[in-house]
């Protein structure tokens, strides 16, 4: 099969698209062709080694971990799933990934995929839905009548994020740029910042929220004037830098480390079917471009979720 793949630790420059053997399945394992896979910033991370300690790979690695496609083989002691089940799960970030013709995946990591999109796309969900679900709701608990400050809403998580919050009753303001702002107005936030033009602190002048999500790259410096917008006895929760441990007023800080959940994920493809959680897809690329992704990435140049493709 090809895949795109680093046998060492680097910058772009060590992805190559080349044959690498085919997966079988074993014990509890499916193996699964892979329509779509997505990219996540933490992919570039692990693959540049600056946390090798975190996340250990072994070499050659193929990344990327969110994967949407069609079984084709079922190893022992799987049941439940069958040769041709179209399926979406988030892999581990540290096993060999979905950037390629197929990957082998634990049975107990799948949830059937949404049938009323493409199946390529459903790759956009998994660990960004997650992502979101878990920070609103598990950390920052969410809910009816709160308000919320997501920073960041222009990002994969933060599209999923302003459509769980406003759907559990909450009052949502999103700070994204102008690529992104049309689609989270789509998605009814309440407020949205444009960070480009204006500074939030001043935006949200005299403003603070129950719920402040940090999804964006920030300096302690700005991470505390996040903080501060934050009322007395509300939460931070940030999946990029932590907050303080002892935030004062009250604060509570949580930083997010996103876990695979089948039951959730399976809960939010049925919202996907019910038209109520939209998935959005700012490009589709081959695999053999994955190299050429991350460095998009690094410099900024991508906006939302790409979806890449064998």
């Amino acid at each position: 099969m090809k895949a795109a793949r680093y046998h060492s630790h680097g910058d772009s420059s060590v992805l190559v698209y080349e044959d690498a053997d085919r997966p079988v399945a074993g014990a509890g394992q499916v193996v699964v062709h892979v329509a779509g896979t997505a990219f996540n910033p933490v992919d570039a991370t692990i693959r540049s080694g600056v946390l090798q300690q975190v996340f250990p790979v072994a070499f050659p690695h193929i990344p990327n971990f969110d994967v949407a496609g069609v079984i084709s083989e079922v190893g022992e002691g799987v049941h439940g799933w069958n040769v041709g089940d179209a399926v979406v799960a988030f892999l581990s970030m540290t096993a060999p990934g979905a950037a390629a013709e197929y990957v082998a995946a634990p049975a107990e990591a799948l949830a059937t995929a949404p049938g009323t999109i493409e199946l390529a796309d459903a790759a956009a969900l998994p660990s960004a839905a997650l992502t979101a679900w878990q920070s609103l709701f598990e950390h920052a608990d969410l809910k009816e009548g709160h308000s919320v400050l997501i920073n960041g809403a222009g990002g994969g998580v933060g599209g999923y994020a302003v459509q769980l919050a406003k759907q559990a009753g909450a009052t949502v303001t999103a700070t994204a740029g102008p690529r992104s702002t049309d689609r989270i107005r789509s998605y009814k936030a309440d407020r949205i910042v444009d960070h480009t033009t204006t500074p939030l602190v001043q935006a949200v002048a005299g403003q603070r929220f129950d719920v402040v999500l940090n999804l964006a790259p920030t300096s302690p410096e700005e991470t505390a004037r996040l903080v501060d917008l934050v009322t007395d006895g509300g939460v931070f929760v940030s999946t990029t830098t932590p907050g303080p441990d002892d935030a004062g007023r009250g604060v509570r800080t949580e930083r997010v480390f996103v876990r695979s959940d089948a039951t959730r994920l399976a809960e939010l493809v049925a919202r996907v079917d019910a038209g109520e959680l939209r998935i959005d897809v700012a490009e589709r690329r081959p695999i053999s471009d994955l190299a050429a992704v991350h460095d998009e990435a690094a410099t900024g140049r991508l906006a939302g979720k790409t979806v890449l493709t064998p």
